[in-house]
């Protein structure tokens, strides 16, 4: 039987592009351009630090999500989720102080509803980077 890890480690590298954008990179993987959002004097249309911290509490939601709905055996026909966070200057500076997840679920058979509610809360509960931050994450999800 093969033992899994306990520890794992992540790498990435920022380098400076020119004005207030960079290139985000991960070996093996699609780079992006990040820059500061056009609240603090930055750029639009390219994604931002708060970007990403939004979208790595969605993301994570969904695939925490995927892994309990597979093991729970709940059939679903589609998945989509907004997210929103709520940044506030808080003792002179600026943090998240929200989230708000907002899951849209179709299940593939409507006596799942109760099944699917549970396993909704269990991936918010669980997600590993709900529980790295200090923001509160909200779930409001939608189960047809």
């Amino acid at each position: 039987m093969e033992t899994r890890s306990k520890s794992y480690t992540y790498r990435m590298t920022v380098r400076w592009t020119g004005e207030r954008k960079g290139a985000a990179t991960c070996e093996g993987k699609s780079g992006i351009e990040v820059a500061t959002p056009p609240e603090f004097k930055g750029h639009p249309g390219i994604w931002s630090p708060e970007d990403l911290f939004v979208a790595a509490v969605n993301s994570c939601v969904m695939t925490t999500f995927l892994a309990y709905a597979e093991r729970a055996g709940l059939g679903f026909t589609a998945y989509a989720s907004e997210a929103e966070g709520k940044l506030e200057l808080v003792d002179g500076g600026f943090r998240f102080t929200e989230i708000f997840v907002r899951p849209r679920l179709v299940l593939a058979s409507a006596d799942d509803r109760q099944k699917a509610a549970e396993v909704l809360a269990r991936a918010e509960a669980n997600c590993l980077i709900s529980s790295s931050i200090t923001a509160k994450v909200h779930l409001e999800a939608q189960i047809s």
